[in-house]
């Protein structure tokens, strides 16, 4: 039986409701396919939280969904020495993925999927050639001890983290991906000016006591900030280094609110797709950026592409189509992730580099590139002779001829 003749439940059902699945769920959905978002619910990543202005516009996100907007970052190095990088001419947005999630999980079911609370457990195939999804309902006591239920669909999005079960039953080689971890507590805000704390600015920690690979963050949300962490390296105290980080930003005396941990994906997964009927998105695909970790924008633009592949393919019944969402991500970002990804690798590697890259950040050409890149997400080629210029200093600081 042709794909578009099959019986079903629903075309596509997208397991997990988070950026990349809600986003995929909401096009979906607004492409008249018949959607089932299954999210099972109680569980807020830990995230900075920072999204460019390039996502309000392509996404439709309203401004007021912000918790607050950052006008400047300000780089922390190793031995203390810090760069202010203003935004000039934008913003960063803050979000609190706490209620952005479930913003964008309404917005799904306002285009007209169906939304369900339940936890994802394995895929089965029948005699058709439909799909047949079994899940658990979440959203009562009995959790992980109720009924296993079942829909029948054309296609599955995968969008369910980055320890993907659906990458891990479906896709080749997703039990090979390195991941980096993550581990914030939300405060509440000081007041501006308490401690030096500014409730426009993002604060970056570049320093091996804070995290031995990757960086410490102090992201405000408005009334209250993330405080974070992540590393790569096994048996890293995550709580031990939030603390330091707490204890050094004057913040150890804080209100926490809450504490989260999760996995990110270091690098995009060779292939996002099993060749028949499922394709991932967001962290389950691997979208995190290297060397910021940055992940929203990434997951949004994961989940509609892979809502465009599914489209494709219900349409077709080809799956080949499916492929198409891993080919136009990569397409569009791939080298802005590999330049980052051998820049995690190099400038992270010891604090002598960490003090050497954060004194790079006082050169305005490199602030300005960073922002215009970051703001529009993507590399910037108007001006040669500024990217002349880093180049030169960038291997000035390689080579150790400039001090840092």
């Amino acid at each position: 039986m042709k794909a578009q003749e099959m019986q079903t439940d629903f075309d596509v059902v997208v397991i997990g409701g988070g950026p990349s699945g809600a986003t995929a769920a909401t096009d979906l959905a607004k492409l008249g396919r018949a959607v089932l978002l299954l999210d099972r619910g109680g569980r807020i990543k830990p995230c900075g939280g920072a999204v460019p202005p390039v996502l309000l516009a392509e996404f439709e996100v309203p401004r007021t969904v912000l918790v607050c907007e950052v006008s400047a970052a300000r780089m922390i190095a190793p031995s203390s020495k810090a760069v202010d990088m203003p935004i000039d001419g934008g913003y960063v947005g803050m979000v609190d993925r706490e209620h952005f999630d479930e913003w964008l999980r309404q917005r799904a079911a306002r285009a007209g999927a169906v939304r369900r609370t339940a936890l994802f457990d394995h895929i089965t195939r029948e005699p058709s050639g439909a799909t047949r999804v079994h899940y658990r309902r979440t959203d009562d006591a009995a959790g992980r001890d109720a009924p296993l239920e079942s829909v029948l669909v054309r296609a599955v999005v995968g969008a369910d983290g980055a320890n993907s079960a659906v990458a891990h039953q479906e896709v080749p080689g997703a039990d090979k991906v390195k991941y980096v971890a993550a581990y914030h507590e939300i405060v509440r805000s000081p007041k501006n000016g308490d401690g030096g704390f500014d409730p426009k600015r993002c604060d970056v920690y570049y320093d091996g006591r804070i995290s031995p690979d990757f960086y410490g963050w102090i992201f405000p949300h408005g009334d209250t900030t993330s405080v974070g962490v992540g590393t790569a390296e096994k048996g890293f105290s995550l709580r031990g280094a939030t603390g330091d980080l707490r204890r050094i930003a004057g913040l150890e005396g804080a209100e926490t609110i809450r504490r989260e941990g999760a996995p990110i994906p270091m690098k995009p997964l060779p292939r996002w797709d099993n060749g028949a009927d499922v394709v991932l998105a967001g962290d389950a695909s691997g979208v995190v950026a290297p060397a910021s970790g940055e992940g929203i924008y990434y997951a949004m633009t994961g989940g509609r592409l892979a809502a465009e592949a599914v489209d494709e393919f219900l349409a077709t019944g080809d799956a080949r189509a499916l492929a198409q969402a891993r080919k136009r991500f990569m397409k569009a970002h791939g080298r802005v992730f590999l330049i980052l990804g051998i820049m995690q690798r190099f400038w992270y590697s010891s604090d002598k580099r960490r003090e050497r890259f954060v004194s790079m950040c006082e050169d305005k050409d490199v602030q300005r590139l960073t922002w215009q890149a970051y703001m529009h997400k993507k590399l910037v080629r108007s001006n040669p002779m500024a990217h002349v210029r880093i180049f030169i200093k960038d291997t000035l600081h390689l080579l150790g001829l400039v001090r840092a």
